[in-house]
């Protein structure tokens, strides 16, 4: 690749600076038109069975590069020869299980729930190919499904077909992000990593590759299944990015305990059967409260399959009662939903940037004092303001952040009807939404902008458009809106706005179809310097 000249650089920073000065109003950009390419490496939990499930519904978004088998200290394979194998702390370490050393945990003896969903999918692409024809062939999918590092949680000293894969996409040249979602363990993107040290780190090119791979590769885990993370991603590759999402929107295992009155409707039996569990082959698949399912025979922490039984009978019958018995019928579990939801196509632009915020919540920033109180350090009264002054600032932020279960879940109940629809008019889709003129603008502090939006039902439906600013952590400043529905909005800058704020304003189009369908459109406006 040709060097960028210093003249160059000058000559466009020079541009840029006359066009920011004397423009009231400039277009600094449009949304990318990329799909954000990812790969999925999750372990055989319930809930993994049921966010891939959500998210190969979503699959016309995306451009799924892999769907990987992973272990993680919930389940993990063993390698077949008789070794035991044992992590102190680990999930076999608790409970007074007792029950490792061991051979496996928690695993299938013919495992394939990645194969059996993308096999559901076969069956139902005709259908979805109908209502988007975005969706990738079945084909396509199958051809990226690997194993991983299964053999033992936090094992990453051989390759596997999966690490491979990894590896061969991490070092590809096709532009955009490289997203690595991590649903279980970490041992294969590790592994995936490790080879690509081992290879490179004492060449000449080798900082070269590595900034490369850390501009390159964006990494989502839920948690840190195996260690992997904390003991060989983070020291030897400090410059990758590593989301973790706060704000999220409770699809956890027990989202109905916490759930507030207008997201509990969403995650009742009721609901559950009309939406999803009745609409198959996926409904089939999809795991919920009393479905007489278990993930591994005799598996004594997976209760969640019984019915009849109080939480004082299961703990009698050996069981491990984490989370109390729910409603039969009722939502389970969706918990690696986080990763994959602001990867969506659904105008919110969240995969851009962690603080962006979308249907999988948003990563927050928070300022923190050089000497925290309570932290090996005296800390002067200015540093307990500042660091009670961000924690305000970060709470404040997480009360603001709008509530996205309920679209999301009616959007996903859609994406199922689809699944089983072989006519279009017979399922609704989202309105399309767009906001005219450029997706990023810069104005002046006290400036008045006006926008305006269109909308467009493809079955037809009425559709109600509202504007609302979300908040964007960091680095935001708060304009007033002249209303907050219709197609056209003025805001109002405020006059000590400082030159790199940002005020991210959304336009939200929700028809009125069966079930409500939204989608958005996001305008970012970053105030420049007088």
């Amino acid at each position: 690749m040709k060097p960028i000249t210093l003249s160059k650089i000058q000559a466009t920073f020079l541009i840029f600076t006359f066009l920011l000065a004397f423009s009231p109003i400039i277009a600094l950009s449009q949304e990318s038109p990329l799909k954000p390419r990812i790969i999925i490496t999750a372990d055989p939990e319930l809930d993994d069975n049921n966010s891939l499930i959500r998210m190969i519904l979503y699959s016309s978004d995306l451009q799924i590069e892999g769907l990987i088998y992973a272990s993680s200290q919930f389940h993990w394979k063993g390698d077949g020869k008789g070794t035991k194998w044992f992590v102190p702390g680990r999930e076999y370490d608790r409970f007074g299980m007792n029950e490792c050393p061991c051979e496996s945990w928690r695993w299938a003896d013919d495992e394939r729930f990645i194969h059996e969903i993308v096999e559901a999918y076969e069956k139902s692409y005709p259908n979805l190919k109908i209502h988007n024809s975005d969706y990738p062939s079945p084909e396509l999918l199958k051809s990226v499904i690997r194993y991983g590092n299964i053999e033992f949680d936090g094992d990453y000293s051989k390759d596997s077909p999966g690490s491979e894969l990894i590896r061969e996409l991490i070092l590809d040249e096709k532009p955009g992000k490289l997203f690595i979602t991590a649903w279980g363990g970490g041992s294969t993107i590790a592994r995936a990593l490790y080879t690509i040290q081992r290879d490179f780190e004492f060449t000449e090119d080798w900082k070269e590759i590595q900034d490369k791979i850390s501009r390159k590769v964006l990494l989502l885990p839920s948690g840190d299944q195996d260690d992997t993370f904390a003991t060989y991603i983070r020291p030897n590759w400090p410059n990758i990015e590593i989301r973790q999402f706060r704000q999220v929107p409770s699809y956890g295992y027990g989202a109905q305990i916490r759930a507030t009155p207008e997201n509990a409707p969403y995650l009742t039996s009721q609901w559950m059967k009309e939406n999803i569990s009745d609409r198959r082959p996926f409904g089939e698949l999809y795991r919920v409260w009393g479905d007489g399912k278990q993930m591994v025979e005799g598996d004594k922490v997976d209760y969640f399959g019984f019915a009849g039984y109080t939480n004082e009978q299961l703990k009698e019958m050996g069981y491990f009662v984490w989370l109390p018995v729910q409603e039969k019928g009722s939502w389970l579990g969706e918990g690696d939903n986080h990763t994959v939801m602001n990867m969506l196509g659904n105008g919110l632009r969240a995969f851009e940037k962690g603080t962006y915020g979308g249907w999988g919540g948003r990563t927050i920033l928070t300022e923190q004092p050089s000497q925290v109180p309570g932290m090996g350090s005296t800390g002067s009264a200015e540093d307990m303001a500042a660091l009670l002054s961000s924690q305000n600032r970060a709470q404040n932020e997480l009360e603001d952040f709008p509530n996205y279960f309920p679209a999301a879940q009616r959007d996903f109940a859609a994406r199922m009807k689809w699944s089983v629809s072989p006519k279009f008019e017979d399922a609704n889709h989202p309105p399309m939404v767009r906001i005219q003129g450029p997706l990023t603008l810069a104005v002046s502090p006290g400036q008045k902008i006006k926008l305006h939006a269109e909308s467009k039902d493809p079955d037809g439906n009425q559709v109600e458009l509202s504007w609302y600013q979300t908040p964007v952590s960091g680095n935001e400043v708060k304009a007033s809106f002249s209303q907050t529905s219709g197609k056209s909005i003025e805001l109002s800058i405020p006059e000590d706005a400082i030159p790199g704020q940002e005020v991210h304003v959304i336009v939200a189009g929700t028809d009125d179809g069966s079930p409500k369908l939204t989608n958005y459109q996001r305008v970012i406006i970053i105030i420049k310097g007088q």
